[in-house]
């Protein structure tokens, strides 16, 4: 039996385009006052854990989320990865649903708008996720990233477990590895809200 990293995922705290439901992708918003909360929370809940190492999307809202988690659980260095940044969405960054379809009318998303291909997103998450799994033997790791990003890489990971997935804002997913098959013990969890 082979010993494997355990990963806990954590999508960043909320911020004011989520709350407008803005296409944030890579745009750099921050943390709101309640996302600010949350994160608080969450690492609150961490603390009572071993969490020995924290990498985080450079994202500001991100990385706000993994300092505050690392404040509260005495980490000392957050690494950064730009393969775990949120999708690049294109023209439709900075919209909500009404802007796009005003714009591009209800067919939008059959257009080609300059946004990264899901499968692509899925494909480096999972390549980071997989390297993180056999990089960081026994430990156990905080992976700080963003909704599409954790969705689409567990769908690839756990096609038969996820066809569609939502991410709410500071959950906790825990991803182990056993004999080459990836487990999901606990999805999307926010008890600490």
């Amino acid at each position: 039996m082979d010993e494997t990293a355990t990963i806990g995922l954590i999508r960043h705290g909320i911020t004011d385009w989520n709350v407008q439901n803005r296409a944030q992708g890579r745009s750099d918003i921050p943390l709101n006052t309640e996302g600010r909360q949350q994160a608080q929370r969450i690492a609150e809940r961490l603390k009572r854990e071993s969490w020995e190492l924290i990498i985080s999307s450079p994202l500001i809202r991100a990385k706000a989320t993994a300092q505050i988690i690392a404040e509260e659980i005495s980490v000392l260095d957050i690494m950064e990865d730009q393969r775990i940044c949120e999708i690049d969405c294109g023209l439709i960054e900075g919209t909500t649903e009404e802007e796009r379809v005003a714009t591009w009318g209800y067919s939008w998303r059959e257009l080609d708008l300059g946004m990264e291909r899901f499968e692509d997103v899925a494909e480096r998450g999972a390549q980071f996720l997989e390297e993180v799994m056999q990089a960081y033997e026994n430990k156990h790791v905080l992976v700080v990233s963003h909704g599409a990003v954790i969705g689409l890489s567990l769908q690839k990971l756990l096609p038969q477990r996820f066809t569609t997935t939502y991410i709410d804002n500071t959950s906790l997913t825990l991803l182990t590895k056993l004999n080459g098959a990836w487990n999901c013990s606990l999805y999307n969890c926010t008890r600490h809200l």
